[in-house]
């Protein structure tokens, strides 16, 4: 009979034990997915949001991984366009969220755009004609630098700092009719340079 209930001992000390090691392999699994599942909302809140102007194909909002750089961003937005200064831009910058990296002009591709229009003009009509054929030009509200904005009719070097203020606060003009949110810029004043602007 004793050794009877020695048995008996040392069978219910090895139920325990298997109930315990359940017990413990359970709880550390779901500490796992619990940590799991934190990993991957770690994950997805380490991407960064950056805004991109400037010389390059698509300017816009784009959403990146953390740790991409000014490179990445640019190629995000189609590329730069040819007439892009990438020099004056350091594409090895590491991005943070809510940043914006505008991609400056070269001065040289301006001016000689400028050059060829007003050689052909000055076969025509001279000095006058060079001017004419600069008031005709399109700008682009959501790329122009100040100096070209100031090339619109009605427009002024003080309007054409509020334009790009406007354009860098509220992430780029969705249309031309937006300009007349811009203070001073009315329906009349919108109606001589209409022609002259797009997006």
């Amino acid at each position: 009979m004793p050794m009877y209930k020695k048995s008996l001992i040392v069978l219910l000390v090895l139920v325990v034990a298997a109930l315990g090691g359940t017990a413990y392999g359970l709880r550390d699994s779901s500490d796992a997915e619990t940590l799991a599942e934190g990993t991957a909302q770690e994950e997805q809140a380490a991407d960064v949001v950056v805004y991109v102007t400037g010389a390059v194909n698509k300017p816009g909002v784009v959403t990146l991984k953390d740790g991409a750089r000014v490179a990445d961003a640019v190629q995000a937005c189609g590329g730069l366009l040819p007439t892009a200064a990438s020099d004056k831009l350091n594409m090895a910058q590491a991005l943070k969220d809510g940043q914006q990296i505008r991609v400056p002009e070269k001065a040289g591709a301006k001016n000689a755009n400028q050059g060829k229009s007003d050689g052909k003009d000055s076969k025509s009509g001279g000095k006058s004609g060079g001017a004419g054929d600069g008031a005709q030009g399109v700008v682009n509200i959501n790329t122009a630098d100040e100096k070209e904005l100031d090339s619109l009719p009605g427009v002024g070097p003080a309007m054409a700092k509020r334009i790009v203020e406007y354009r860098e606060s509220n992430g780029g003009f969705q249309s031309p009719e937006e300009l007349k949110k811009v203070r001073g810029i009315g329906d009349a004043k919108f109606e001589k340079m209409k022609e002259r602007v797009s997006i």
